[in-house]
């Protein structure tokens, strides 16, 4: 296997883990960021995929869609609508759940019938702008663009709470400023990192390049997802669930 098709293959596999652990907390407590998160980590390994399959076999037409769809278009919206659930809460959040999967759906009939402009060289990770017409490239830069504006928006917004001392001030998730602030901030960072996989090209290989910025900037933003599951989470999950307040008492015996 080569260097490029074993870093392709880490990326999909740490990020298909997360996304399934990720997974396994929204079954456990049904939290809408989580399930935002969960779908966003998904389509992180789906690009990888399409990654691993264009190193190891060649670049074609649909591997790249798929890599560019997934890769580029669809993961950080997900990730952002995370951010939105987490701090705005669920009101907030099912409007926007609704517009982006809207726009999900627009974006992915725009790539998947957009028609190439170049050929592909089967040894070589193309660039947008020479294969795809200006409609892709404008949805890859608006998607990614204003994806990462709402999640570093968010980790500058919890910070700021952190430092206007409220640390201990409630919030929409139920969890404290700082650990909210903190984990914002892991997310923001995984999410430069995975922005900064084009500037790695002049470093070294593009598809290694790639490879190398999904694999560390996916383990950053797992680390800000673990900081929002709380030891009291945990417990809760743990004990058996309450008798509710207003339950009738149990007849005395005879």
């Amino acid at each position: 296997m080569s260097l490029h098709a074993a870093l392709a293959a880490s990326a999909t596999l740490v990020s298909l883990a997360f996304a399934l652990s990720t997974l396994e907390r929204w079954l456990a407590r049904r939290k809408r960021h989580e399930a935002a998160w969960t779908i966003s980590l998904f389509l992180f390994a789906a690009g990888s995929a399409a990654l691993w399959v264009g190193a190891a076999v060649g670049w074609g037409e649909w591997s790249f869609k798929a890599f560019y769809l997934f890769g580029a278009i669809l993961n950080v919206p997900f990730l952002a609508l995370g951010t939105v659930e987490l701090l705005a809460g669920p009101q907030h959040g099912r409007r926007w759940t609704a517009i982006v999967a809207m726009l999900a759906a627009f974006c992915t009939g725009l790539v998947v019938s957009a028609p190439l402009q170049a050929a592909i060289d089967p040894d070589v990770l193309p660039q947008g702008k020479e294969v795809f017409g200006p409609g892709p490239r404008i949805a890859a830069a608006v998607a990614s663009g204003v994806g990462a504006m709402v999640i570093f928006g968010g980790a500058v917004w919890s910070a700021w709470r952190l430092l206007r001392g409220r640390r201990r001030a409630g919030t929409p998730s139920g969890l404290p400023a700082g650990r909210l602030a903190l984990a914002n901030l892991f997310i923001a960072a995984g999410t430069l990192v995975l922005s900064a996989g084009g500037l790695l090209n002049s470093v070294v290989d593009e598809m290694d390049g790639f490879a190398i910025s999904l694999v560390v900037g996916i383990a950053v933003i797992f680390v800000g997802f673990l900081l929002t599951s709380t030891g009291a989470d945990r417990t809760a999950r743990a004990l058996p669930e309450p008798r509710p307040w207003h339950a009738p008492a149990a007849p005395a015996a005879a």
